[in-house]
């Protein structure tokens, strides 16, 4: 037996603010990642540095924000009021320091209270400030929190504001590597949320005259059932439009903060929604009818927003149902009067989705008779015990992979608490241009469909992440396209929202009596064989190749995963079009012309 480790006064310790960032990153900025995924911590750096800058904005100071981003380095002028002279060193390295506490001075922060600069400036391996104020600078340098250098003099040329560069530390971050659309839509939406504000990255201009208007006809485009509608106050900002798409997709904020999971200012605006509708038009039409392929954004400003993550990607205030839900209505009431043709249409699209939905209900009856003769369990589902909802259901994931030889190495290697499998039995049914009632006709989609809990909506959703596990050959990509399809097709919401992902697995094993790599495409395999003595090099043709030794590793905590993400939902139909639709000549000329 393990003696046991002392456990007494010398064991406890005391960690400064600033090592308590480095040690606990992801309470401060959430997850780290290499820069491919929107959310990575580096775009987080960028954000708060540039939350500030809003946040003087807000405050009626600086139209102008200049944002230049190199290799690792990043730079974020503004031209505010500039960090008081005598508190720039506090401001941007003592937690729980700022101008954010007093409503007097910022009504409706987007930055952090106190923390955001300073993890910032805890996780740079180099970080410059400086504070321009009425003729004078202060400038202080930091190498991972620690002051270095400071100075201070004369700068008549240069007008108030704050400049800000770091880069982050490889130490934390590892190899990372900055994408620029991510940084564009980061910026699209400074500029959407902020009418009047300029923003920069390099010598591109990102500026909006119309706010929520513009994003959501950037996101819809012209193939709308009707206008879009749009209504702005001191404190709410809304838009909204019908489609032609499948299931509903809002894009919501609160203090410019983007958040991607909602919260219950978005739940208050589809309410309000509800109620516009049926004030305007003396009915009682179903929400699922009045919202079906509606598409909306919300902004709202809050003076103390409640968020349910550091990351701020939910928001929590209760308080605000009431206000939004009347506001909203109103909005949309006001709306409807002002243009009939809207209206109209309108009207004609909630009459026919209350009609394809009453010939849905008479499939699904069936479907529902039809699986239960079948079994009382969803066949080809391996469960897990932990959801979305429950105590350690928010890492809980769907794996859906091709056949049972593929699933066996999982099945045998998963988290049975945290990680679910469903099996398809081949390639599942191309469902391009389809109506919801073929998936009731489809056996399996159906199966999958009430396995991942999304039959009437996707807030019933059971997992937190769905990953798509196939062969990396023709036939497994061949299937990854068509579960992209039904998802794109019928369920868009769990795309936008960041919810799909493509599972990476190694194609080559090098390896020799000391050492095993596993190398995830050529470039990975040449270095390994260089590197390793005698080596034995494998090549996996399947996932069902790999033992379930092996495969643990692959889905446990150094998971690859690959997002889904779709630049704006207006092109998904063409681009399903091209290449899951008919044959056509430039489809034909595309794979002749790609082929490798």
């Amino acid at each position: 037996m393990p003696k046991a480790a002392v456990y007494d006064e010398s064991k406890i310790k005391t960690l400064s603010s600033l090592e308590h960032i480095r040690l606990r990153t992801g309470m401060y900025i959430g997850r780290l990642g290499d820069g491919s995924n929107l959310d990575d911590g580096i775009y987080i750096l960028i954000k708060e540095v540039i939350d500030n800058s809003i946040d003087e904005f807000i405050m009626g100071h600086g139209d102008r924000i200049l944002v230049d981003v190199g290799e690792d380095q990043v730079r974020v002028r503004d031209y505010g009021r500039g960090i008081p002279l005598g508190k720039v060193i506090d401001c941007v390295s003592t937690i729980n320091t700022g101008a954010k506490y007093n409503d007097e001075v910022f009504q409706f922060s987007v930055g952090l209270n106190g923390v955001g600069t300073k993890a910032v400036n805890a996780l740079s391996s180099h970080f410059r400030v400086v504070s321009f104020r009425e003729g004078k600078y202060f400038e202080a340098v930091f190498v991972r929190g620690k002051l270095k250098s400071k100075k201070e003099g004369a700068a008549a040329k240069e007008k108030n504001g704050t400049y800000v560069e770091f880069v982050p530390d490889r130490e934390i971050f590892g190899d990372y590597q900055f994408n620029v659309e991510f940084l564009e839509q980061r910026l699209w939406n400074y500029a959407y949320l902020n009418s009047g504000l300029s923003l920069y990255l390099g010598k591109r201009k990102f500026e909006s005259k119309r706010g929520l208007y513009d994003l959501l006809y950037a996101e819809v485009g012209d193939e709308t059932v009707y206008e879009i509608g749009y209504y702005k106050s001191k404190t709410l900002e809304f838009a909204f439009t019908s489609t032609a798409n499948y299931g509903e997709t809002y894009f919501s904020f609160v203090n410019g903060q983007y958040t991607s999971d909602g919260g219950t200012h978005q739940s208050a605006f589809r309410e309000g929604l509800l109620k516009g509708v049926n004030e305007y038009f003396k009915r009682n039409y179903s929400g699922i009818d009045v919202r079906e392929g509606m598409a909306g954004a919300i902004a709202v400003r809050l003076q103390n927003p409640i968020f349910e993550s550091q990351t701020k990607n939910k928001l929590g205030n209760t308080e605000v149902r009431g206000w939004i839900v009347n506001e909203v209505r109103a909005g949309v009431v006001d709306f409807l009067h002002k243009n009939t043709q809207a209206a109209r249409k309108l009207e004609e699209k909630i009459v026919q989705n209350e009609r394809l939905r009453t010939e849905l209900n008479a499939v699904r009856k069936e479907a529902r008779e039809a699986a239960k003769k079948i079994a009382l369990k969803i066949p080809n589902l391996k469960d897990c015990k932990y959801h979305i909802g429950d105590k350690g259901g928010d890492v809980s994931t769907i794996f859906i992979t091709e056949g049972q030889s593929a699933s066996g190495s999982m099945v045998s290697s998963r988290d049975v608490y945290t990680q679910a499998i469903f099996s398809l039995r081949g390639k599942p049914q191309n469902m391009y241009a389809r109506k919801r009632a073929d998936i009731y006709r489809n056996e399996e989609l159906f199966n999958m469909m009430m396995a991942l809990g999304i039959e009437t909506d996707i807030e019933g959703l059971r997992y937190e992440r769905i990953v798509i596990a196939t062969d990396a050959d023709h036939d497994g990509f061949h299937i990854r396209n068509l579960l992209l399809t039904f998802f794109l097709n019928f369920f868009e919401e769990l795309v936008v929202a960041g919810r799909v992902y493509i599972l990476e697995t190694p194609l080559f094993r090098v390896r020799n009596k000391k050492e095993t790599v596993y190398c995830y495409n050529g470039a990975e395999k040449d270095e390994a064989v260089a590197r390793i003595s005698q080596p034995e090099v494998t090549r996996f043709k399947g996932l069902g190749e790999i033992s379930p030794k092996e495969f643990g590793q692959f889905i446990g905590p150094d998971i690859r995963l690959v997002p889904v993400n779709v630049k704006s939902i207006k092109g998904i139909q063409e681009t399903l079009g091209f290449y899951m639709g008919k044959n056509t000549p430039e489809r034909r000329d595309f794979i002749m012309e790609n082929l490798i």
